[in-house]
């Protein structure tokens, strides 16, 4: 009789309720122990994707005759002789065109004062004094180095090291992991349509993956050269931020663009024009020619939800939110497309068991 009269799904709610408190009020404690577990997995995470991105150029060098350690050895090798070349070469520059971009903004607010009878006074004073930060702290990393920066430079290469360190060892074991995930997958005839799945997911982000890091040398080289040609002052800086802003669809390249115009507009008329005609040229001829030739057919998505994911990805997460999006939601699209009939079979027969359900209830009713 108790059992008849209780409400089960009152009462599933209320433990829900009191789970999300308790949640909520032990949030300290076990808050900072699954940061620690991030802290700790993050490093994993990023190598293994790492070794996941290069893994194509390993496996095409094997495909030539060349053994595992070998086509290990050459892309490792060949990936930090292009990132030690870079620092070396791009460092001072860097820091010279820093000096040049913080004089370039002082005088942008001061054309924009004048011109337009604006009184940017605080808001002028603000970057001029951060920029100077800015400036400051690159100079005294440079030559001195404080040892509040000597500590965060040696935790960040440590990390560094460490990140190129499980890169190389998962890079080498790539193939085993993969024989092996095939192997879990395929040992149950009713894991083959997950196998099957795991595949699709693995072409799609590897052909991101892999398309994001030739388009990101190619926008280097493109940009760099363009701004060097034409004169721009901060031609490096600007190379530089049009690569690494390429992980941001859309915006990215937009920051990149408005910078560059705002920046050439105080140095001369013809340098604004022709920034303005690379800014407005060459975005198209990324998007319409380079990326889809580098990126190929597989990664057809929807520019609204690209920018969804973007925006929602920034809000959530901030910048590590910005740089993952895109490749969850390929992940998650990518999910739906493959497992899209299963779902919507699933619903009709949701839909269609409500329905035999409300037919029986009204012929017993009736009975």
């Amino acid at each position: 009789m108790f059992k008849d009269k209780m409400n089960f799904k009152l009462l599933n709610i209320l433990i829900f309720c009191l789970i999300i408190y308790l949640g909520i009020i032990t949030f300290n404690v076990w808050g900072s122990i699954i940061a620690k577990i991030i802290a700790i997995i993050i490093p994993f995470i990023v190598s293994f994707a790492v070794a996941y991105a290069f893994y194509p150029i390993v496996r095409k060098l094997r495909k030539k005759g060349l053994s595992n350690s070998l086509s290990v050895t050459i892309v490792s090798a060949s990936v930090l002789f292009i990132i030690f070349f870079l620092i070396i070469i791009t460092v001072p520059l860097v820091y010279d065109q820093l000096v040049l971009l913080s004089q370039s903004i002082g005088e942008v607010m001061t054309d924009l004062s004048s011109k337009f009878e604006i009184n940017l006074g605080d808001f002028q004073t603000t970057i001029n004094n951060m920029m100077n930060n800015i400036i400051e702290s690159a100079g005294r990393y440079v030559s001195d180095g404080t040892v509040n920066l000597v500590g965060r430079a040696m935790d960040f290469m440590s990390s560094a090291i460490i990140i190129v360190i499980l890169s190389i060892y998962f890079l080498a074991d790539m193939e085993k992991i993969r024989a092996e995930v095939k192997s879990l997958l395929l040992r149950n005839k009713k894991r083959i349509r997950t196998y099957e799945y795991v595949k699709v997911l693995d072409r799609e982000l590897g052909q991101y993956l892999n398309g994001l890091a030739i388009f990101i040398g190619i926008q280097f080289v493109e940009y760099t050269l363009l701004f060097r040609i034409i004169g721009h002052p901060n031609w490096l800086l600007l190379g530089l931020l049009a690569s690494i802003t390429t992980v941001i669809p859309y915006f990215g390249g937009l920051i990149t663009n408005i910078i560059a115009v705002i920046l050439a507009s105080v140095v001369s008329v013809p340098l604004f024009i022709a920034t303005l005609v690379i800014c407005l040229i060459f975005p198209n001829i990324d998007g319409y020619i380079i990326s889809p030739r580098v990126y190929g057919r597989t990664n057809n998505i929807n520019a609204m939800w690209t920018i969804f994911a973007v925006v929602a990805g920034g809000t959530l997460f901030g910048i590590v939110g910005i740089m993952v999006s895109l490749p969850v939601y390929i992940a998650l699209n990518c999910t739906y497309k493959f497992f899209k009939n299963d779902i919507l079979d699933t619903v009709s027969n949701i839909k269609d068991s409500k329905i035999e359900g409300k037919k029986k209830n009204k012929e017993d009713g009736n009975n």
